[in-house]
């Protein structure tokens, strides 16, 4: 319980109406944060999510905002600084997959996926960080496969390990006041137009046999948040997919 006077620490997530967003939320919410619950298109979902923390008894305010777009990022920190909380946690989990060849691929589609994967990451660090001067925790969400170097996927993969380089770097940067760390999933959830067969086939060639969870994420990201001594860092949760 916040006491008498003081004001409710808020946790704003990214991406958070649907999928792994979603579920880091959930978390964050039981760890007895507000919650800021941004999302761009999905609307309906977004409002589900709310609607399923708040029946569970958190606070959520919504935030709906295309964050390939400057100014649409600071517009959506004018509207944190009109409520009532103290900002305490970003978590940057907004991002897009998309196929494609670097012999083919348009410039607007590389720009568009490094505009919402690493360049908003940036922007929403550095406007989180100078709310937290009290302290805060930025956690950016990465991929355990930006170290296979998927050729189908090269703007995302790109996208991906900048996000690690930046994590170490807005570490350095905004210490002592903010930590920032970074996670990075592995098979967790097969994307919407994945091949079931190919999905199994990727999870028996794990050490561990077994695709992680969602939870699984959630709960290292609050394991970052809650140790006051690990900055820089990313934390891969990959069933040890880096090893094979």
């Amino acid at each position: 319980m916040t006491p008498s006077g003081e004001t409710a620490p808020m946790a704003v997530v990214t991406g958070a109406a649907q999928r792994l967003g979603k579920v880091i939320a959930v978390e964050l919410a039981h760890c007895g944060f507000a919650i800021g619950l941004h999302y761009f298109h999905s609307a309906q979902a977004a409002q589900q999510t709310a609607e399923q923390l708040r029946a569970e008894g958190a606070t959520v305010e919504l935030l709906q905002a295309d964050l390939r777009d400057a100014a649409q990022i600071e517009d959506l920190f004018q509207r944190l600084d009109r409520l009532p909380y103290r900002l305490k946690v970003w978590v940057n989990s907004a991002a897009v997959m998309e196929r494609g060849d670097l012999r083919t691929m348009e410039a607007a589609e590389w720009d568009a996926t490094l505009a919402l994967n690493l360049r908003a990451p940036w922007l929403c660090a550095r406007e989180a960080a100078r709310r937290m001067s009290a302290g805060g925790v930025v956690i950016n969400l990465s991929d355990s496969g930006v170290r296979k170097t998927w050729s189908g996927f090269p703007a995302y993969v790109v996208s991906k390990a900048g996000v690690e380089t930046l994590t170490k770097l807005l570490a350095k940067t905004l210490g002592p006041a903010v930590r920032v760390n970074a996670v990075a999933p592995g098979l967790i959830l097969p994307a919407a137009d994945q091949d079931e067969t190919e999905w199994t086939r990727l999870v028996n060639r794990l050490p561990l046999k077994q695709a992680g969870s969602p939870e699984d994420v959630a709960k290292t990201v609050r394991f970052l948040i809650e140790n006051p001594t690990i900055t820089g860092e990313t934390i891969v949760v990959d069933g040890g997919y880096q090893l094979v």
